[in-house]
């Protein structure tokens, strides 16, 4: 292949590499490096390190957390079917947050066959770890049809974790 040289850098180029000429002489690779620059290279270079370092954890982060809820929606649906003996795929689960630090799962669907959200619903607030795949039903209410999950609609509230939650 033929070289030629590039003006003013000492810089050799390819000549079949014509994205490289299309470039600021300041970006285009070298072949040797200039005087004084191994060393912000070598700053940048472990910039560029650390930085590609805190992507990789707060990605294997989010990813543990992603499947750590997705096992745990799983499960709750789960419970939900179990408890009800209804086998609904349309349920709906939403994490809400009762207290200062308590975070419960609700998951709520009809209590009888129906597009969602049209018959009467029955919420299950559940929480806790999950245990041998399953997860602790802590209390509960029902909610009339084309009816958000709001505490003026609550009626029927049972269990531990209900009370403040429905109207009285």
């Amino acid at each position: 292949m033929s070289e030629r040289p590039s003006a003013a850098s000492g810089e050799t180029l390819r000549a079949s590499s014509s994205v490289w000429l299309r470039l600021p002489r300041w970006l285009r690779p070298r072949q040797v490096e200039l005087p004084g620059m191994g060393r912000v290279r070598l700053i940048e270079t472990t910039l560029l390190l650390l930085g590609a370092l805190l992507l990789l954890i707060a990605t294997t982060n989010d990813l543990a957390r992603e499947v750590k809820i997705n096992k745990r929606l799983i499960v709750d649906t789960r419970m939900w079917r179990s408890y009800t003996g209804h086998d609904y795929a349309n349920l709906t689960t939403e994490e809400q947050i009762f207290g200062e630090t308590v975070h419960r799962d609700v998951v709520c669907g009809n209590t009888s066959p129906g597009p969602p959200q049209t018959r009467t619903q029955l919420c299950l607030a559940i929480g806790g770890p999950v245990i041998d795949g399953r997860r602790m039903i802590e209390g509960g209410w029902y909610l009339p049809a084309y009816a958000e999950d709001e505490r003026a609609e609550r009626y029927g509230c049972f269990g531990t974790v209900t009370e403040g939650l429905c109207p009285r």
